[in-house]
């Protein structure tokens, strides 16, 4: 199974500014490109984010700042290309953050990564998330054959039907197809030949 990385969702070519920036050219820029904050960038590494957040406090006199680096939430918090989508979306609701930016092994800024970027993983078709669990959640991680069991996918809520060998194996396949991206919901209608779980 392979989760979309950050890599995969992130824009690669992200709006940045630098620490000396105006106001009015930063919110000139998040106006312009439809966006909620903005990198702020020594040389080519992210140092904090300017959000509208940041810009209306300046405008509601909660701070004097007239510049990116004023204005600036720092550190800047970051993702990494390699991330998952739940490693990211993670960050982000801890640090209550829309966006981050994106750096390579460097610390450089490579792109920029949106909570609507990784939302894009539950829009997979259903028939892309029918296949992934058939030929790897079934066929190659589980070894079992894909017509013993009935995959049902319907707006990324998927039905689990048939009989697997043992009653152990079904907490484990109900788990692997949860993880599936794109996967909502997964329902479990599984029943199993033998009992290994009791005594």
């Amino acid at each position: 199974m392979r989760h979309r990385r950050v890599a995969d969702l992130m824009t690669p070519t992200a709006v940045s500014v630098q620490r000396g920036t105006p106001f009015k050219e930063i919110a000139r820029l998040l106006d312009e490109y439809g966006i909620t904050a903005v990198p702020v960038v020594d040389g080519e590494r992210p140092v904090g984010v300017v959000s509208e957040a940041d810009l209306l406090r300046r405008h509601t006199g909660g701070t004097p700042a007239s510049t990116a680096e004023g204005l600036m939430t720092s550190p800047a918090v970051v993702a990494h290309p390699e991330w998952s989508a739940v490693e990211a979306a993670r960050v982000m609701e801890e640090g209550r953050i829309k966006r981050l930016p994106v750096v390579d092994a460097d610390g450089l800024l490579i792109g920029v990564v949106s909570r609507s970027d990784l939302l894009r993983v539950f829009l997979r078709r259903d028939r892309a998330i029918q296949e992934e669990i058939l030929e790897d959640v079934l066929t190659r991680t589980l070894g079992l054959s894909p017509s013993a069991l009935t995959v049902e996918v319907a707006d990324g809520r998927v039905i689990l039907s048939g009989t697997v060998a043992r009653r152990s194996l079904v907490p484990i396949t109900v788990r692997l197809c949860e993880s599936v991206d794109g996967v909502v919901e997964v329902v479990d209608r599984l029943e199993y030949e033998a009992d290994d779980t009791a005594g």
